[in-house]
């Protein structure tokens, strides 16, 4: 099936997850890719409030399949900053395979942070972003966007 962003962002909570649970992890992508917070998932505020992340917060990720890193795409301008690691581990919510980006070694602003992601289309991957091991949001990367 095919997803758009404003599918996800109309879709509960429950149904992100459920979704992220019936994915398969995928290949680790490469290149650049857009990104969308999905903050208050399925409400009237959510679409809103992606815009407004994705204008002045973070734009997306850039991905190096071959050395198993990313950067984030931050602020108006999208400066490449903020590294993770990427590899292919067991996931928080249901404990089968995802691709992590980890960022405990790399960063020391998020270091904190984990996010997983999961292919659910070609090219358009879901993500979850946790704090420690506490769920944050979650977000949705699209390849092949010119991002």
């Amino acid at each position: 099936m095919s997803y758009s962003v404003a599918q996800l962002l109309s879709m509960t909570q429950q149904q992100l997850d459920d979704l992220f649970r019936a994915s398969q992890a995928g290949d680790i992508p490469d290149g650049p890719a857009k990104g969308t917070a999905i903050i208050a998932p399925g409400t009237a505020y959510s679409s809103h409030i992606a815009d407004f992340v994705n204008h002045f917060g973070w734009q997306g990720k850039v991905f190096d399949a071959k050395k198993g890193v990313l950067k984030n795409r931050i602020t108006a301008f999208g400066v490449e900053a903020i590294i993770a690691k990427v590899y292919k581990g067991e996931s928080w919510l249901d404990k089968k395979e995802c691709i992590v980006l980890d960022y405990s070694e790399t960063s020391f602003l998020a270091h904190w942070i984990r996010d997983e992601i999961r292919l659910i289309a070609p090219n358009f991957y879901l993500g979850k972003v946790y704090w420690g091991k506490d769920r944050l949001i979650d977000f949705c990367l699209e390849f092949g966007t010119g991002a």
